[in-house]
């Protein structure tokens, strides 16, 4: 077993931050080999009961819950901080020629190196994401995955029409590829497998039934695809979807949603989509600075909670303009408070950081997994110093309360205040 002494951070059932100003984890194997939290609480309180357990003490240092993306594009995180009119412009424009270069093994590795370099040293330690519609990129992903230890979700893209050449895949190919690959990689060491149709309109209804066909055949993969995210592809999905009552209920006629199925944006939704959302228990990537960079509008806090449905925060690279969770939490304020176009809402710090941790787990159905440390939680962990900036510094220790400490966090917070990830099942 292993133990670490300074300020932690987890979260109750409720949702509300448990925080120790003197905290303590201790680390260690669970009956599978696992490596969990086997205790957190007060320093005080727990040290007695680990007499023969080293413990690294790190003053001033805060640990916390390790991150969890709900929607990234591993392909994309060299198109970040491209600029366009819009969504469909940004894809046809830098997206799409950009993903037709994974079909090589070789590029696609290196990519995936530099984006799990990147969410590592931004304290992400879970992420679901989208790869290409080139099963080469999967490999390469989850393969590198594997060796670091981390738990990583992935899929092969789905789209075979309105998609140029290099991109645009065979209906009959793609899903006999998404099947392989779940088998290949679907509860290998931590990883799993999304079914990954891209979104609605670049796909077939041969391919939407079969991927439904899929999702039922094997319940514990996930589903992940975007939907309601700009005016623009609304129209296009009515446009190609007539029988559907609206663009979310295009996934629910094919078989698409239900537990572990996440889709991207859910931003103009009405409240027939979000009791639909509840009554199938998909959830929601919110993404707000993908949605802010991209002009799509603002995802509907009030509305999501009055109806009941989950949702978590994602940072969607490379629509999405930072790897730090930091950044989207803050965005997700903006959007919170937005209020000329639905409700306005001033989102607690408690409730940013559940969404990008343990209500992220949630929503892909890893409650008590990931995204938290309480005991029996898998110990992956972040290691932040409020310090990390002279700012920061000055700004934390005039901290009055949680509250404010947190916020400070959010608000000044960047890839600086990260000074360790620890992912607990890595090997040696």
């Amino acid at each position: 077993m292993r133990a670490y002494r300074a300020s932690l951070l987890r979260f109750a059932d409720d949702r509300t931050a448990q925080f120790e100003e003197d905290g303590l984890l201790v680390v260690g194997p669970d009956a599978t080999g696992r490596q969990v939290v086997r205790a957190a609480g007060s320093f005080q309180a727990l040290a007695a009961n680990y007499p023969g357990v080293a413990v690294e003490h790190l003053p001033g240092r805060i640990i916390a819950p390790g991150f969890v993306d709900l929607h990234i594009h591993f392909p994309q995180t060299d198109v970040i901080g491209s600029p366009a009119e819009g969504l469909l412009p940004w894809l046809e424009n830098y997206t799409f020629p950009h993903e037709s270069r994974f079909a090589d093994a070789a590029y696609a590795g290196e990519v995936a190196t530099v984006f799990l370099d990147e969410l590592q040293r931004n304290g992400v330690t879970t992420a679901l994401t989208f790869a290409t519609s080139h099963p080469a990129s999967v490999d390469a992903l989850l393969g590198q995955a594997h060796a670091r230890g981390l738990r990583m979700i992935a899929g092969k893209v789905l789209q075979d029409r309105h998609s140029p050449d290099g991109v645009r895949d065979d209906t009959e190919q793609s899903l006999v590829d998404t099947e392989a690959l779940i088998h290949k990689w679907h509860g290998k060491g931590r990883l799993g497998y999304a079914i990954t149709p891209r979104f609605a309109p670049s796909c077939t209804e041969a391919q939407l039934r079969g991927a439904g066909e899929l999702a039922a055949k094997y319940p514990d993969v996930w589903i992940q695809s975007h939907v309601a995210e700009n005016k623009d592809e609304i129209r296009w999905a009515r446009a190609l979807f007539p029988q559907s009552r609206s663009y979310l209920a295009v996934y629910d006629d094919f078989g698409l949603m239900r537990e572990r199925a996440i889709y991207a944006h859910c931003i103009h939704f009405d409240d027939d989509d979000r009791a639909l959302m509840r009554s199938t228990g998909a959830a929601a990537a919110v993404s707000p600075t993908s949605n802010l960079f991209l002009g799509s509008g603002f995802f509907d806090y009030e509305g999501a909670d009055r109806i009941g449905f989950r949702y978590g925060l994602a940072s969607d690279v490379g629509g999405g303009t930072s790897f730090s969770p930091f950044h989207t939490m803050l965005a997700a304020y903006y959007v919170g408070r937005e209020g000329q176009t639905k409700p306005g809402l001033s989102l607690s710090p408690q409730a940013l950081w559940w969404q990008h941790t343990a209500g992220a787990a949630q929503a892909l159905g890893l409650e008590g997994v990931v995204g938290n440390l309480q005991p029996g939680c898998e110990a992956d962990f972040v290691v932040l110093n409020p310090q990390a900036t002279p700012l920061l510094a000055r700004r934390t220790a005039r901290a009055g309360s949680l509250d404010e400490l947190l916020f400070a966090l959010i608000v000044l917070g960047d890839d600086r205040l990260v000074e360790r990830t620890v992912v607990s099942q890595r090997t040696p």
